[in-house]
């Protein structure tokens, strides 16, 4: 729930291109989270975390894709039109927005981005290493993790609902350029700082 690199692109998502995608890149972000459990519960989270030069591949993956995401996001240019132009072609921009994100690419923002958060890494190494050990059964591995997925899920959609509300949409709507760019400067600063603290 805390601020990191699934809440930025769900925040995007739900503020550029409104509801539907919002909650299918939440879907994505859910789903993601079986990836997390499986290497956690196969023991691969424990070769991770003893192979200094992996986990710093991992971290260097999930950077290049923020810095991906965020430059695309800055790139982000405003919307010049009157308001009532705005109000008239307001159908005809959704279609246009529908061309640029579609369903398919939504999810895989989603996936991606949490398969790559080195936060979520660290959480389940350190969650499946202190919580579950050999004799914990498989029934209960599987249950955390099918819990932790839901959760997940639910939290974004939840959020894509109240970020893609009408009110609050409405609100952004003038300066949605420059919102895209602020999230996209998130999250390269997101990634600047990994790579930080991968030097260090």
């Amino acid at each position: 729930m805390s601020p990191g690199p699934d809440f930025a692109i769900v925040m995007r998502q739900s503020l550029v291109f409104g509801k539907r995608f919002a909650i299918i890149t939440s879907l994505g972000i859910g789903l993601a989270i079986f990836v997390h459990v499986a290497y956690a519960v196969l023991g691969i989270g424990l070769l991770i975390q003893s192979t200094e030069w992996l986990f710093k591949l991992i971290q260097l993956a999930g950077a290049g894709y923020l810095i991906y995401i965020g430059y695309s996001a800055l790139q982000a240019k405003p919307d010049n039109s009157s308001a009532n132009a705005a109000s008239q072609s307001g159908k005809a921009k959704a279609l246009d927005k529908r061309n640029i994100m579609t369903d398919r690419k939504a999810f895989r923002q989603g996936f991606v981005t949490n398969v790559l958060n080195p936060k979520a890494t660290l959480f389940f190494l350190s969650l499946f290493t202190t919580l579950v050990d050999a004799t914990t059964p498989l029934a209960v591995q599987s249950f955390y993790g099918i819990w932790m997925a839901v959760v997940t899920a639910a939290w974004f959609v939840f959020l894509s609902y109240i970020l893609a509300s009408n009110k609050v949409r409405g609100f952004f709507a003038q300066f949605g350029h420059w919102i895209d760019r602020i999230l996209g400067g998130f999250l390269i600063a997101l990634a600047l700082f990994l790579l930080w603290s991968i030097i260090n």
